[in-house]
């Protein structure tokens, strides 16, 4: 099942290992059960410290469980664990074999000491080639591992189609709490406890009220943000991160291909990197809070108060504002009733769901073409629509999709309704702009490609920005407001690429720094 170089790294993991687990197998005469098992023999052959037996009980087949003997602490996968689930595998069999998690201290006892009357059972539907997935089939798992009262499984939909279809699952992660909905999308251990334990948001915000002012506050967590904090407190001042979710967008990034130096890797990845070096710095990180408004400084010189969804304010300096953007919607009727019931954003996460299903993707430029080719190879049917007269798209990717026999392109196509039985999508309506002919096309899935809207709503009539809702600065940085600057693809800065809001992040902390030491005179600033 695993191939030399994986047999060795895992052997290498599971030295850690502290106590004994073992892996109890349900399976059934399947392939897939088949290949669970010599899955689970490379396991065992690993390392002394794990064991096998083949005669677990579980309905769904095959599946598996870790468990630490003599205790009730078990994590439990559906399915096999591979592609972008195998680090979650592995640090499953870790953290049930005791091995210490790298998790802030206060955020494993937040966990230990969560009061639970009943068992709070989670379910995840994840895919193979998710990559939000592992943030939150990690996240619980570990829960399960520090809390007996939380039990974690976690299923892969693609190969359990039947529960998927009946359960309505349209998106992956789809997380259900005691058989009922709990939540969709990208989540995190932080964020999970936030949901479950309901006096975090009060403490957190209590916690930020006490703050002292920072002489540079960053808004906004993505690669511009991160830079810019790295940047800033290299200088040795005061800095401060307010992220609603550290890594932005980039958290939603497969492929980077792009990166100068590094010729591939993934979002995820990269988004932990940023994390990881920013820790390394004196930067206080102020993670799950949304800035709600942005009050300027009465007097130059003076402070900008930064205000949070939790209740909170936050008051700087200065303030570098690295918001980022999100996926452009469609903006027609049907599209928000069924987000996540067939309208879906991520073709790599959602894509495997629809397998052997109609789909259309939105969009003709490189990331709705490049979504075309995917779905191809999993779906019967691809529809691309792109509202211009051609596609947008390189010439290289428009010359594979046009190669493949089981996608059609319209163009001049205006997309005007989602339609769906109230739980799913069953078609899409366009409308042939050329010759005003409206269109239906009966589908399952519809994936949305057509750009991003910058997170500035907040701003508005506060800061000048531009008729797309862009922050609009100068060649250093600078916004309307003296003393906040701005960076990334929230700005008016051609080019929305990663490495360019990583060296617009770090040029604006540089003239934060320039304005401190010409305008104010901060305590921290070396004299």
């Amino acid at each position: 099942m695993l191939d030399a170089g994986l047999k060795a790294q895992l052997k290498g993991y599971l030295e850690n290992l502290r106590t004994p687990i073992e892996l109890i197998a349900s399976i059934d005469d399947s392939a897939k059960s088949r290949e669970l098992v010599e899955l689970l023999n490379d396991i065992v052959a690993a390392s002394d410290k794990v064991s096998l037996k083949t005669d677990g009980a579980d309905a769904r087949k095959p599946s598996f469980a870790i468990v630490r003997p003599g205790s009730d602490i078990s994590v439990t996968f559906a399915g096999l664990p591979m592609g972008h689930e195998f680090t979650s595998l592995v640090l499953a069999l870790l953290q049930v074999g005791g091995h210490p998690p790298r998790v802030e201290a206060d955020v494993i006892e937040q966990v230990k000491a969560l009061e639970i009357d009943d068992e709070l059972r989670f379910e995840t539907y994840f895919s193979l080639t998710c990559q939000n997935c592992p943030d939150v089939v990690q996240a619980l798992n570990l829960m399960s591992v520090l809390n007996p009262k939380i039990k974690h499984v976690a299923i892969d939909g693609a190969l359990f189609q039947a529960e998927v279809e009946a359960r309505q699952i349209m998106a992956v992660p789809t997380v259900l709490l005691n058989g009922e909905a709990f939540s969709q999308g990208r989540m995190g251990l932080e964020e999970i406890l936030a949901k479950i334990d309901t006096g975090a948001h009060q403490r957190e915000a209590a916690k930020i009220n006490a703050k002292s002012e920072f002489d540079v506050l960053v808004v906004g967590g993505g690669p511009a943000g991160a830079s810019a904090a790295i940047y800033a407190a290299r200088k040795g001042i005061r800095t401060g991160i307010v992220a609603e979710r550290f890594g932005g967008q980039v958290l939603d990034t497969m492929a980077i291909e792009n990166f100068i130096s590094v010729s591939h890797t993934e979002g995820p990845k990269l988004a932990a990197s940023l994390e990881q070096h920013v820790k390394e710095y004196d930067v206080d990180i102020m993670n799950l809070q949304r800035a709600t408004a942005l009050v300027p400084a009465a007097l130059p010189g003076g402070l900008t108060e930064i205000k949070l969804a939790s209740g909170a304010s936050v008051k700087a300096r200065t303030v570098i504002l690295s918001t980022g953007a999100r996926w452009r919607q469609m903006g027609v009727p049907g599209e928000e009733e069924y987000r996540n019931k067939g309208v879906a954003y991520c073709p790599h996460c959602d894509g495997p769901l629809f397998k052997g299903k109609r789909v259309a993707v939105i969009g003709g430029g490189n990331s709705g073409v490049e979504a075309a080719i995917d779905l191809a190879g999993i779906v019967a049917q691809v529809t691309l629509l792109e509202f211009a007269p051609e596609l947008r798209a390189d010439a290289v990717l428009q010359r594979k999709l046009f190669s493949l026999p089981n996608v059609t392109v319209i163009v001049n196509a205006a997309t005007t309704e989602v339609h769906g039985d109230g739980a799913k999508v069953t078609a899409l309506s366009y409308k042939d702009r050329i010759h005003d002919i409206d269109h239906r096309i009966e589908l399952e899935g519809i994936f949305v490609q057509i750009g991003l809207l910058p997170n500035t709503e907040w701003l508005k009539g506060t800061i000048a920005l531009s008729p797309r809702g862009e922050i609009e600065i100068n060649a250093r940085g600078e916004t309307s407001v003296p003393g906040v600057f701005a960076a990334g693809d929230a700005t008016t800065v051609p080019y929305k690429q990663i490495v360019i809001a990583m060296g617009e992040g770090s040029k604006a902390a540089l003239s934060a720094f320039d304005h401190l030491i010409r305008v104010t005179a901060p305590a921290d600033i070396a004299a």
